[in-house]
């Protein structure tokens, strides 16, 4: 047996021919947030005091009410961002692991030989649901991602499954 036909020379970890971690879009920043709140809050604070000198002394505590209910729902809105998907391809192997904002973790493992890629397509609206089937089970898919960054993501994967399909390349010159 020669070293050209050595299995023991074989990598450890089977190459990832595809691997994508997705996360929610937000579009407001750290910074975005502090500016509109402090902007936010000193129009409450204002308008709140042109009606206590009105006499309608109640209206400030809604106007800080309102203030304090935005803030709480930024906040939640910034941490459910921390949520994840990631998708892992290798000739063995196709993971998808969801990760929740609360670090909740749900992996799924299929053979890439069996799986097949699903679209649920509009036609004004494009992609708006991927899925994985594989034996009969369905999983959803990438559903932080607009239309166009589906049909993106849904063509590399698709060509990473075809890969998969292709199988291993081993070229132990390089």
């Amino acid at each position: 047996m020669t070293d050209r036909n050595d299995f023991d020379s074989w990598p450890e970890t089977p190459p990832e021919l595809f691997s994508a971690v997705l996360t929610p879009h937000r579009s407001l920043s750290r910074t975005g947030f502090i500016v509109l709140m402090t902007v936010l809050t000193a129009v409450s604070f204002a308008a709140g005091m042109v009606f206590l000198h009105m006499g309608a002394w109640p209206v400030l505590g809604f106007f800080c009410l309102d203030a304090l209910l935005i803030y709480w729902a930024f906040r939640i809105n910034f941490r459910r961002a921390a949520a994840r998907e990631e998708i892992t391809v290798t000739p063995w192997e196709l993971r998808v692991s969801r990760i929740s904002h609360r670090g909740h973790r749900m992996e799924w493992s299929v053979n890439p030989l069996w799986v097949r890629l699903d679209k649920k397509s509009h036609a004004e609206f494009g992609i708006e649901k991927l899925y994985l089937v594989s034996r009969g089970r369905r999983i959803v898919i990438a559903d932080f991602l607009g239309s166009d960054e589906k049909a993106s993501f849904s063509k590399a994967l698709s060509e990473a499954l075809e890969a998969a399909r292709r199988g291993p390349t081993y070229n132990p010159i390089t």
